[in-house]
């Protein structure tokens, strides 16, 4: 990739000069600078929101099946979760005890210019003052073998992608590994049907039984390579509640799976019922010739995230 001052000799080089006219309409936007400390006290911000507030859409699903779900247990079950979770926003509490590991998603405006630090420094330094300030549970370990706490929460998982604009827009997304440790990879043979996928799906949700505490989100990575596959799969888990792919053939196969895995009989927190899932999101990418990776990421009922644009 050429640098600033090589790209600015070869447009100087390959355009007609543009005598006399002003600096931006010669086809330069202006940087806009966002200071490091905004995205701290962001970042910290949305550690604490999102562990304390669900987002409406899982609140309406919930809230929802708790009128539709058939089992009595299973009924009282989302009674007692709707329950929580708003007893969670009015006292400014956690939803669940484990406030999870931070997961940042940062789309940065390729005009943006940040100022005063880092931002993979920034959104640590978030993440430890919204963890501590916040009295959020301390669940990271600076090594996995040697498993002593890091006692702020941090490092955080940082996915970075590069946008048009000038804008930053910052994604937390809180972790908790009851459901992260049911995450499914396969490799499929690029003969497999449609079906084969599809069964795949479902038996993930059904080998996790109660462990990820369902509800669950379903959330599934399907192409590119074995990380791109987990990659979307986890970046599935935002989208939406009630929303559907854009795609009309993946559309129908979300439909179809929520289906089958609402009749496996898991049902609320494991003790049965017909509201095992609360949505399955499916986002497909390019792939080899010769390769079709299939990653599920399952969300528990407490699927938080909550989102600021600087």
């Amino acid at each position: 990739m050429r640098s600033a001052e090589a790209r600015d000799n070869y447009e100087m080089h390959t355009q007609a000069p543009q005598i006399g006219l002003p600096e931006k309409k010669r086809g330069r936007a202006a940087m806009r600078e966002i200071a490091y400390q905004d995205i701290v006290t962001a970042v910290a911000d949305l550690c604490i929101k999102a562990n304390t507030l669900l987002p409406e859409d899982i609140r309406q699903a919930i809230q929802q099946a708790g009128r539709s779900e058939e089992s009595p247990v299973g009924k009282a079950i989302l009674g007692d979760l709707e329950e929580n979770f708003i007893f969670a926003a009015e006292k400014g509490l956690p939803i669940c005890q484990d406030t999870g590991m931070a997961v940042v998603f940062a789309e940065l405006g390729q005009e943006v210019h940040i100022t005063g630090g880092l931002l993979a420094d920034a959104v640590n330094v978030g993440v430890a003052r919204g963890y501590v300030e916040g009295h959020l549970r301390l669940s990271v370990v600076e090594d996995p073998l040697r498993r002593v706490n890091t006692n702020n929460n941090t490092p955080a998982i940082l996915h970075l992608t590069m946008t048009d604009g000038d804008a930053l827009r910052l994604t937390v997304a809180p972790k908790g590994f009851g459901s992260e440790n049911m995450t499914r990879l396969r490799m499929f043979n690029p003969s497999a049907a449609r079906e084969d996928i599809m069964d795949f799906i479902v038996e993930c949700v059904s080998a996790a039984g109660s462990n990820p505490c369902p509800p669950v989100l379903v959330g599934v990575g399907l192409g590119g390579t074995s990380e791109m596959a987990a990659l979307l799969a986890k970046r599935a888990l935002l989208r939406p509640v009630g929303g559907k792919s854009a795609d009309p053939f993946y559309a129908e196969m979300e439909a179809e799976v929520l289906a089958r895995i609402n009749t496996l009989g898991v049902g609320p927190q494991g003790l049965g019922g017909r509201t095992t899932a609360l949505s399955v999101s499916i986002i497909p990418y390019a792939t080899h010739i010769a390769g079709l990776p299939c990653a599920v990421n399952l969300g528990c009922h407490v699927t938080r995230h909550a989102e600021v644009i600087l």
